[in-house]
């Protein structure tokens, strides 16, 4: 039986390219694909593919909290984030959120079927970059949280991303179910860890980082 596959990128060429791929490799069939991340969700919840292939960086939601949904919704599914970041933080965040392994997009053909063979025998990939750049993240802790985003936790990344698309403290108040007092402490720490003086900063930051994407 052939391994069942999703695609999710706002980019219609890169999954065009994907399909192309993974068509010729035997055994291995898409059998849907996804513009963002909501719509990776929804998807992945009604046909429950035995693998989704997402990028991180995606309009509506991004991916890695699409992975983290897709996790809860569908613990069987394996997912692999396909991303042009190898910056610590997303592939700290991805791995986090539960994804199964981590590709950036330059992998190589074999890289790719490499990674989805892996993951369906339940192990975990990392490209050999990737892998490299976690190790000596955990060799030299010094260096790994020099560039400042990387000491953020999970939540002050999403409260950072949040301000950074133009939401107020009421705004993610509400969406995240915390409190505005929490919310101003999250934004407090982010400043203080990062260095940042305004919500101008924090826009600035984001888009520097790929956290954002200018429309």
């Amino acid at each position: 039986m052939a391994t069942t596959v999703l695609i999710a990128d706002d980019h219609q060429l890169f999954r065009e390219g994907l399909v192309n791929l993974i068509s010729s490799a035997p055994d291995v069939e898409v059998i849907a694909e996804a513009k963002d991340g909501r719509e990776a969700t929804e998807k992945a919840k009604k046909i429950k593919p035995d693998i989704v292939l997402i990028d991180i960086g995606m309009p509506v939601m991004n991916g890695i909290e699409a992975t983290r949904i897709i996790k809860k919704d569908n613990p069987g599914t394996k997912v692999i984030a396909v991303s042009m970041h190898s910056d610590r933080q997303f592939v700290k965040g991805a791995l986090e959120s539960g994804a199964d392994g981590y590709l950036l997009k330059n992998c190589t053909y074999r890289q790719l079927i490499d990674a989805i063979q892996s993951v369906i025998s339940g192990k975990k990939y990392l490209s050999d970059d990737i892998t490299e750049m976690v190790i000596q993240g955990y060799l030299d802790p010094e260096d790994s949280s020099s560039d400042g985003q990387v000491d953020l936790s999970e939540r002050e990344l999403e409260v950072l991303k949040l301000y950074a698309e133009g939401k107020s403290t009421r705004e993610i108040s509400e969406k995240l179910f915390i409190s505005v007092k929490t919310v101003g402490t999250h934004k407090q720490h982010i400043f203080e860890k990062l260095g940042l003086k305004s919500n101008a900063d924090m826009v600035k930051y984001a888009i520097k980082e790929g956290l954002i994407q200018l429309q």
